[in-house]
């Protein structure tokens, strides 16, 4: 094959995979909660005892 070729499908792939992430993007922002789940607030027992340094409330614990 050309080198024209392995361009256009490369163009092709990367066109395709931004394409995916933009759908799955808004479908993700469009799902609703789910029942049950729209008052969920955070529990200070769970955050207190919860030492995982990658939750995004935890990240915040220390500047109240």
């Amino acid at each position: 094959m050309s080198k024209e070729t392995y361009l256009i499908i490369a163009i092709v792939i990367l066109v395709s995979l931004l394409v995916t992430f933009i759908v799955s993007f808004v479908l993700y922002r469009r799902t609703p909660v789910p029942k049950g789940c729209e008052h969920i607030k955070i529990s200070e027992e769970n955050c207190s005892s919860c030492s995982h340094e990658e939750c995004s409330f935890y990240k915040g614990k220390g500047e109240e």
